[in-house]
């Protein structure tokens, strides 16, 4: 059985005892065939892993930069169907895995069985749905498996040890950790308890635990890379295609590939 690109991807870096980069850019941002070539040119730049941001209109954990993302993708008319055949296309050149952040509704809409096997045989390896609450859909997280498809779930600075402990034992793939309290975005500083928080986990789980939220220059990526087994940034990197939106889309995948490229050298 071929091994989940995920799984594969995170034990190649603890063979090499290093910290999975893992950026985060939204499908449809400015639009998608700029999304595909801006995957090939992260992963050229060192990327490990792709987080990608499925647009909706009523997101639950991001900040203004990301929500700003989703709008401008849906004010273009991008689709799921369209995503899901962007992501199967790029399969014919990429084999880096690909974790979707998705809504709930999103799935339930899709029927959980089918909309993982889409999104499996259009090349996806996982899902972050950041309002699925673990304890809730046994079901969803049982086909997962049964598909070997991850479903990564999320913990916070404010959530319970003993409630931390049941979805560190669950979560699927990676095990993604809320660095700050609120929404996403770029912080001045992370906070003083990240070290002691991860350090927490890793008696919880064997799964490897990735931070994200307010992780935005090369100092906070050097930091974490030294605690976590990954690192996801999407804030600055969204803020960058904003910043580029009017070049030509061959420019603008480069002057992101150069930020890209900062980060994963820190």
């Amino acid at each position: 059985m071929v091994m989940n690109r995920v799984d594969k991807k995170f034990q190649e870096l603890k063979q090499q005892k290093k910290a999975a980069f893992i950026p985060f850019i939204t499908a449809g941002d400015p639009d998608l065939s700029t999304t595909r070539e801006l995957i090939l040119e992260l992963e050229k730049k060192g990327a490990d892993i792709i987080e990608l941001g499925i647009p909706f209109s009523d997101p639950i954990a991001d900040g203004p930069v990301i929500q700003a993302s989703y709008n401008r993708a849906l004010s273009r008319g991008v689709k799921v169907a369209q995503i899901l055949a962007m992501v199967s296309s790029l399969r014919k050149e990429s084999e880096i895995p690909i974790v979707a952040m998705v809504s709930y509704s999103i799935v339930f809409k899709g029927g959980g069985q089918a909309f993982i096997e889409k999104a499996r045989e259009a090349g996806l390896d996982g899902f972050t749905i950041p309002d699925l609450p673990v304890e809730e859909n046994d079901e969803l997280f049982k086909i997962a498996k049964l598909k070997d498809f991850k479903l990564v779930c999320f913990v916070a600075p404010t959530t319970t040890d003993q409630r931390m402990a049941f979805i560190a034992q669950n979560s699927q793939g990676f095990l993604y950790y809320i660095s700050v309290v609120g929404i996403t975005g770029t912080r001045v500083r992370l906070p003083d308890d990240l070290v002691q928080n991860i350090n927490k986990l890793r008696q919880m789980t064997k799964v490897p635990i990735a931070v994200g939220f307010g992780v935005s220059t090369p100092e906070h990526v050097e930091m974490v890379g030294k605690v976590a087994d990954g690192v996801i940034v999407g804030s600055a990197i969204i803020k960058e295609i904003e910043k580029y939106a009017n070049k030509p889309a061959g420019e603008l995948v480069r002057l992101v590939g150069e930020l890209v490229g900062k980060l994963v050298s820190a």
